[in-house]
């Protein structure tokens, strides 16, 4: 670290605290060479993820937008905010810790699908007649199907486990 009074490039550290929810690093420093003291702060760099959409338009990464629509889809539903917005947290960690730096929408939704569907079934179908712009009721109907057939192996899983 170059000190900012005499570009000495070294300094030692005389104290260190955890600043904004341990989410950066406060440092006190003194020069080795002119003897004076400076703060530097060190925080981690965050690598902004682009949304690929539909169109091929970009636009930066945004949970909240996961929230709205999972309270769209869970509305009236036995699903609490904190469920919600652990859905989105975790969406939202899978895809930092990918370490990409674009991800189409299609992969988002179904990442939400694939947790919603473990939540609350009705939220789920709700949310794919969005996502997938269901078209009629042949559409819901087969995802319904899909939806009870999951159910049935789901359910034999468990059911061999017990024997």
């Amino acid at each position: 670290m170059k000190c900012p009074f005499c570009t000495y490039p070294e300094s030692k550290v005389i104290d260190s605290r955890a600043i904004e929810d341990n989410s950066a690093i406060r440092r006190r420093r003194e020069c080795l060479s002119c003897g004076k003291r400076y703060t530097t702060f060190e925080k981690v760099e965050d690598i902004p993820i682009l949304v690929v959409k539909k169109d091929d338009s970009r636009e930066n990464f945004d949970k909240n937008k996961i929230i709205v629509g999972l309270i769209r889809a869970c509305q009236k539903r036995p699903v609490s905010r904190f469920q919600i917005e652990e859905i989105a947290s975790d969406i939202e960690r899978t895809i930092s810790n990918s370490m990409i730096s674009e991800i189409s929408s299609e992969e988002i939704g179904e990442m939400v699908m694939d947790r919603l569907k473990e939540v609350d079934e009705v939220a789920y179908v709700r949310f794919a007649s969005v996502y997938r712009q269901f078209k009629d009721i042949n559409t819901f109907l087969t995802e319904i199907k899909n939806l009870m057939g999951n159910d049935k192996v789901n359910e034999s899983k468990k059911n061999n486990k017990k024997l």
